[in-house]
């Protein structure tokens, strides 16, 4: 799955620590999931999607 968390968090100008504390989440998730490596849980999404206000569909895109 792609996502879009990179580039709005460098446009935030937050580091990924930065983003991990304002998710609650720790650095290496924010790296995960920047990578491509971890797919959020629902609940971690909607709260991404919050943190930036836009949607999920905006910030991560199926390649199915």
């Amino acid at each position: 799955m792609r996502n879009e968390i990179r580039r709005l968090r460098e446009d935030a100008g937050l580091s990924q620590a930065a983003l991990a504390e304002a998710l609650n989440v720790s650095r290496q998730t924010v790296n995960s999931l920047e990578t491509g490596r971890y797919d959020p849980s629902l609940p971690l999404a909607f709260a991404v999607a919050r943190y930036f206000r836009t949607t999920i569909e905006e910030i991560f895109h199926d390649e199915a």
